[in-house]
């Protein structure tokens, strides 16, 4: 009995004997160190707080997808169609024709209260300025002369919608109309997030499209052609989020509110949209944008 207790008292002694600093080396040496690797682990997986029906982000430059909810599931997509609008009159050209402003495009407007570019019967403007009056107050008015003009007559121009949009490979989209407004029904025309993404990567490769959405307003001088126009973009990331450089928002009561959005940071670059994100908070749409654009500059 006597030895067993003179072990136990050595074995104290020389447990005592250790230096803190060494007994605190010794617990260190087995915790988890923190990296780069195991900070990434505790981010969250997915972004939180994406207040929409459907929506995607992607990695611009590579194309690789970061989150997507519903990506394939086709919703009516409002204004957003506007997108496609601009990109058949970019890709036809001709932007310093002049399209002199009727009464039919006001009227257009005013019966479908539509969002409109504030336009004066008997104006005359160039395509390149109907194009800023409807991508940047997304002017119903301004897309009803660009089609008539382009198409020549709208069941022209929509149908050159339509074929642009296969050769972009956007197979489950379809356009009734130039502005994505509820005719002939609310959800005639309609796409999905993954085609709204090729559409907004095919736009945002044409200098002249990426010059007019990443303004945040834009004025016209009166001449004796045209009244004094200012246009300010609907787009509230722009000015709000850094490194906004566009694109488009939409609303319609079928659509709820809808962006398609791009930032730019650090060398990355990521483009998204959510759609139907509620159809009475038009901020929230903003809102969900910001937080998809964090969690993705963030590391995704």
């Amino acid at each position: 009995m006597h030895s067993l207790r003179r072990v136990a008292v050595a074995a104290c002694v020389i447990a005592c004997a250790v230096p803190a600093a060494q007994v605190g080396g010794l617990a260190a040496a087995h915790a988890t160190p923190v990296t780069a690797s195991t900070a990434a682990a505790h981010r969250p997986a997915a972004p939180a707080g994406v207040v929409a029906v459907a929506g995607d982000l992607v990695n611009a430059a590579s194309g690789k997808r970061m989150w997507s909810r519903g990506l394939n599931t086709r919703h009516p997509i409002a204004s957003l169609t506007k997108v496609m609008t601009a990109l058949v009159v970019l890709s036809d050209g001709h932007l310093n024709r002049k399209i002199k402003v009727t009464e039919a495009a006001i009227q257009y407007a005013a019966e479908h209260s539509a969002g409109n570019a504030g336009l004066h019967v008997g104006d005359v403007l160039t395509a390149w300025q109907l194009l800023e009056g409807m991508l940047l107050p997304s002017g119903a008015d301004a897309a009803y002369l660009l089609a008539h003009s382009y198409g020549p007559g709208w069941h022209a121009f929509v149908k050159a919608m339509n074929v642009k949009a296969r050769k972009l490979g956007m197979t489950r989209t379809h356009f009734a109309n130039f502005d994505g407004l509820p005719w002939p029904s609310p959800r005639a025309t309609y796409s999905t997030p993954r085609d709204l993404i090729l559409l907004g990567e095919a736009a945002m490769k044409v200098a002249g499209f990426r010059q007019i959405v990443g303004q945040r307003r834009h004025r016209v001088a009166a001449t004796r052609a045209h009244h004094r126009y200012v246009w300010t973009n609907t787009n509230l990331l722009l000015g709000q989020y850094r490194g906004t450089i566009g694109i488009k928002t939409g609303y319609t009561t079928a659509a709820g509110y809808c962006l398609i959005f791009e930032a730019k940071r650090g060398g990355k670059e990521l483009m998204g949209v959510v759609l139907d994100s509620t159809n009475s908070n038009a901020n929230m749409r903003f809102t969900s944008a910001r937080r998809l654009l964090t969690w993705g500059f963030a590391g995704g």
